[in-house]
């Protein structure tokens, strides 16, 4: 059988059109690139929420800050931290970050506290100590009932610890006991899913009934769900109504969102538009594109009000304003809310509307809602690009990339990714990087290849992270670093990212950048193995049949060479073919073997063609003479009879 090697594989474009987000607001404390730590709320200096504010509000904000710290302000040292972690006014610098957190959380602060946390699990500014994140965490939940569940969701997403649903199950039964409503709740949800526990419905519901009795509104809003979706009760509109009501009137978005819903469709109350739009207003008002999206609809069809089309576009400007820039993202030509979208899309976009423009393009690209049109797609990113859409700009240079809607043309791609990056897109920063290293519509270069590769990397694009990974681990452009790789690799890699689990694991396999360690390694292969990676199932299936970071298991093995062997993998395909001839793993099956070592050969296994020769040559009914057995004793021996025998 082969040997695990390391295979550093390079990551192209982002493959078919962006789905990029909205830039993370300054406000956010943008610790973790991809989780999303609090915001800050205090009355003090508090960092202004416009991206685009005058250095002048930045300085004056910093000095701000720097005062209250000096004078050992907790809420102050937090805000200074903040500002280090994202670079805002300041030189980012996580070092720094960290140390402003520890000051604050040592306070008690509970922000600083679950900031604090997160620097520890991401390894930013302090050394990766799990330990000492949940340690955090679980101090800062002390003091917030809201926060509760950040301490329980890591273990039930396996974030802290690797898919331990049990710990998770076990504080929040702690909680529930301890009649915390958000334990209860949060418990409840490990039921309702089947998390580390039996799937039970009327457990969950039992649990959601104590919680929204203290009123906590979460579990009002999943209280209303069970009622209305009949799970663990029978269904009933009147009572999914109540508990909506009750969690939409402490401000749940959603919970306010379904009883604009509710009074729309006259489910559980009687049918009334004027109280719909109230409470789509409201939801709307909390950012919830969705209700901005039925309160345009509402106006423009006169529910519940006169026709008004300047209040409709108004709220489809909202919507389109949002974050997901595709309010339900449903991926069908034929959804109403997609095909209802489409059209309010098209009636924004034609007035001129930047963003709609935009999600109109998404649309046709996706065909959500419509047919997928990519010319349509490149007519309508074009519009809001030349409006300085970033997202509509890099869009249309992967259009133009891959010459699809347009012809194809690498130096229009480089130019279209130039202007998002000079917006700060990261996602075309990481494409403009994959051009420079390619070649590509302009002069290779390594180094702005990495330089751009970071730049996008240290923003949290998972595909950057792994780009960079790669050359620094060949040291193209930069300086060679195999503990830097690793280091990279293990954020992408925490993304869930196959390609750089896979990668990690030949780090950790071969003792590149980390220590030599073969059940790090083996777990890595498995993470990247379960999302389907060919390679990685077919590697797992080598460590099963070595015993290499997990107890030998030739059964298992068969199950990941086959899994590999499915997928076309030659390698995995030989390796089947030879557990089957030789009755490892699997009952011993001569004719299973054949197959498999035959699939092997059409792709040039060596290996597989020269067992495929032995076969026949050491079969009694082998007969050179007969053309199906000459025909294969050719492809064997690469049709060259001498060689063979």
């Amino acid at each position: 059988m082969k040997k695990i090697v390391l295979a550093v594989f390079g990551l192209s474009l982002l493959c078919g059109t962006i789905r990029a987000e909205s830039p993370a607001e300054v406000h956010d404390c943008g610790v973790a690139a991809v989780q999303g730590p609090l915001e800050t709320r205090n009355n003090f200096g508090v960092i202004y929420a416009d991206a685009q504010a005058q250095n002048k509000d930045n300085e004056e904000s910093i000095a701000c800050y720097r005062l209250m710290a000096a004078e050992g302000l907790a809420v102050g040292q937090n805000n200074l931290g903040i500002a280090y972690a994202t670079g805002w006014g300041v030189e980012k610098n996580d070092a720094l970050a960290f140390n402003c957190y520890r000051l604050a959380a040592l306070q008690g602060l509970l922000q600083a506290q679950y900031n604090l946390g997160t620097m520890y699990e991401n390894g930013q500014g302090v050394e990766r100590n799990y330990d000492l994140a949940l340690k955090w965490y679980r101090l800062a939940a002390l003091q917030s009932a809201t926060q509760e569940s950040n301490v329980g969701a890591p273990y039930q997403k396996g974030q802290l610890i690797e898919q331990n649903r049990n710990e998770a199950l076990q504080y929040y039964q702690h909680m529930a006991e301890e009649k915390l409503a958000v334990g209860q709740n949060n418990l409840a949800e490990m039921y309702q899913l089947g998390q580390g526990v039996a799937k039970n419905n009327t457990e969950a519901m039992r649990l959601y009934g104590l919680a929204a009795a203290q009123g906590l509104a979460k579990a009002q809003y999943n209280l209303a769900v069970m009622y209305q979706s009949a799970q663990g009760v029978v269904q009933n509109q009147t009572e999914a109504f109540k508990w909506y009501r009750l969690a939409a009137q402490q401000g749940h978005a959603l919970s306010q969102y379904n009883l604009g819903l509710m009074y729309t469709k006259g489910l559980g109350v009687k049918q009334d538009n004027v109280e719909a739009m109230k409470w789509y207003r409201i939801a709307a008002d909390q950012g919830l594109v969705q209700a901005s999206f039925n309160l345009g609809e509402m106006y423009s069809q006169s529910q519940g009000l006169l026709n008004n089309e300047a209040e409709a576009i108004k709220w489809y400007r909202e919507a389109a304003k949002g974050k997901a820039q595709n309010i339900f993202g449903s991926g069908s030509k034929n959804d109403k809310h997609a095909i209802a979208a489409v059209k309010w899309y098209r009636n924004a976009a034609a007035q001129g509307i930047k963003q709609a423009q935009y999600s109109l393009g998404l649309m046709y690209a996706q065909g959500e809602g419509v047919e997928k049109d990519n010319t349509e797609a490149v007519k309508w990113y074009r519009l809001a690009a030349g409006q300085g859409v970033a997202r509509a700009q890099a869009n249309l240079g992967t259009m133009y990339y891959h010459g699809e809607g347009v012809e194809q043309n690498y130096a229009n791609a480089v130019k279209l990714y130039s202007h998002a990056v000079e917006k700060g897109l990261p996602q075309a920063q990481n494409n403009l990087a994959w051009m420079y290293y390619q070649g590509q519509g302009v002069q290779k270069n390594y180094v702005s290849a990495g330089k751009y590769y970071r730049l996008a990397a240290e923003k949290g694009v998972a595909e950057a992270q792994f780009n960079f990974a790669n050359v620094l681990y060949k040291g193209e452009g930069v300086a060679k670093n195999y503990t830097e790789a690793a280091k990279w690799y293990q954020l992408a890699a925490s993304q869930e990212l196959a390609l750089a689990q896979y990668n990690l694991g030949g780090m950790y396999y071969i003792g590149q950048g980390v220590p030599k360690n073969y059940n790090q390694a083996f777990a890595w292969y498995s993470k990247a193995a379960d999302q389907g990676f060919a390679k990685a199932q077919y590697t797992v299936g080598q460590m099963y049949a070595q015993g290499e970071g997990v107890s030998k298991n030739l059964v298992s093995a068969a199950k990941w060479f086959k899994l590999a062997a499915h997928q076309g993998y030659a390698n995995a395909q030989f390796n089947l073919g030879s557990m089957y001839y030789q009755g490892q793993g699997v009952v011993k099956d001569n004719q299973e073997a054949l197959k498999w070592y035959r699939f092997a050969a059409e792709q040039g296994n060596r290996e597989a063609q020269n067992q495929i020769s032995e076969i026949y040559k050491s079969s009694q009914s082998f007969n050179p003479g007969s053309s199906d057995n000459q025909n294969r004793y050719q492809l064997a021996s690469g049709g060259d009879q001498s060689k063979a025998q």
